[in-house]
This record gives C-alpha cells, sequence and structure tokens, in this order.
C-alpha cells in the first residue's frame, strides 16, 4: 500500500459518512440551525481555532523531526486560517475550542496516528465543511466571501497532500498502513456522529431524503 491507496480505501470505507457532511444539512448541524452569515463565520472560526491548538500542541512533543516541523507548519496556517475568519467577526469574538473530532486527534500520541486523524482523515472532512461554506456565500451574492473560503480550502487540500507525503515516508509495513487506515477512518467517524447527533437534536434526519 502507498499513500494514495490509503486514502481511496478511507474514502471508500467513510464514503456514506462523508457524503452526508459534505450535503447542505451540514450548516444546519453547525449552526445550530442559524443561516446567517455570522453564525456561519462563527462556526468556522472555532474550526480553525480548534485546529490550530490541536497541531500547535502536537508540534511541542513530537519526537519525530520531520513531523513536528510539518504540525509547527499546519499549526501556523490554522491560526492565519483563523484570523482571516475572525476579521469578519465582532472585536469581542471568542472562539471555542474542542470538539469530539479534536478530543479525539488530542489523544493520539503517536506520529502515524497523528499525521493519518490530521492530515488525512480530519482534511477530508474540512474541504467538504469548506465547500458548504463556500456555496453558502455564494448563494448570499458575497463573492469576497466565498474566494476568502476557495483558499482555506485549497490550502486544506494541500495539507492534506503533505499527510500522504508523510505516510509515505514513515509506513513501514502493513500493521503501520492498517494503523493509518483505522485512526483516519475513525477520524471522519467522530466528526460524523457529531454531526448526526446534532442535527437530531434539531430534529433533522441526517440520512438524505430519497
Amino acid at each position: 500500500m502507498d499513500a494514495a491507496d490509503l486514502r481511496e480505501a478511507v474514502e471508500d470505507d467513510k464514503r456514506t459518512e462523508l457524503d452526508r457532511i459534505g450535503s447542505s444539512k451540514f450548516l444546519i448541524a453547525a449552526t445550530d440551525a442559524d443561516l446567517e452569515a455570522e453564525p456561519v463565520l462563527r462556526a468556522a472560526a472555532d474550526s480553525e481555532h480548534a485546529a490550530a491548538e490541536t497541531f500547535a500542541a502536537w508540534a511541542d512533543d513530537e519526537d519525530d523531526a520531520a513531523a513536528a516541523e510539518a504540525f509547527a507548519a499546519v499549526a501556523e496556517q490554522e491560526r492565519e486560517h483563523y484570523d482571516r475568519v475572525a476579521d469578519h467577526l465582532p472585536d469581542d469574538f471568542e472562539p471555542a475550542d474542542g470538539g469530539p473530532m479534536h478530543a479525539y486527534l488530542r489523544g493520539r500520541d503517536d506520529g502515524i496516528e497523528r499525521v493519518a486523524g490530521g492530515l488525512l482523515g480530519r482534511p477530508l472532512v474540512s474541504v467538504r465543511s469548506h465547500t458548504q461554506v463556500i456555496s453558502f456565500f455564494v448563494n448570499e451574492a458575497d463573492e469576497a466571501m466565498a474566494n476568502l473560503f476557495r483558499e482555506l480550502k485549497t490550502e486544506t487540500n494541500e495539507e492534506l497532500e503533505r499527510g500522504l507525503d508523510l505516510l509515505d515516508d514513515r509506513c513501514a509495513d502493513a500493521d503501520d498502513w492498517e494503523r493509518a487506515r483505522s485512526v483516519a477512518a475513525y477520524t471522519i467517524q467522530v466528526a460524523y456522529d457529531d454531526y448526526a447527533d446534532s442535527l437530531t437534536e434539531l430534529g433533522v434526519d441526517p440520512r438524505p431524503i430519497c
């Protein structure tokens, strides 16, 4: 197996969950059904802040020098993402930290598992959430904000590619690849369960309407 095969396997394993996260219901879950520009931006800012905190903590205690360097670079980029979103929020905005997915990620203490969860599973979720935010601002006829999130989505895809390169370098045998696959898939599952629970609490079925 290589990293391209791993990505394909994880996306196949979690196709249903990723498709549902990438649906128009995502923003209902993320904003508690408050589909206005500010709640959408608040949810996005919270997500970027949580990612920055996760990667910064990993960068501080990761033994693998190349992985630590990657985590530090991603933490810096996620802080920049947060700042770019928070610039459009009130000055007194305070981001929320954590959430089930980041709680799971922060419990990983192995380099391969951190890369698989943080730089494969998480961005596979994030690029789909960015797509929904882009669509929201397109529908609001706010092309500047849509373009901002297009840029964030592009940079998140670059993080994913960096993660794939790291996994190619660090996965030495079938056990490593299976561990990476398990952690990446579970990261997506945790994100999906949080999404589905949020919708259910709002009385919305997370399953698509057929």
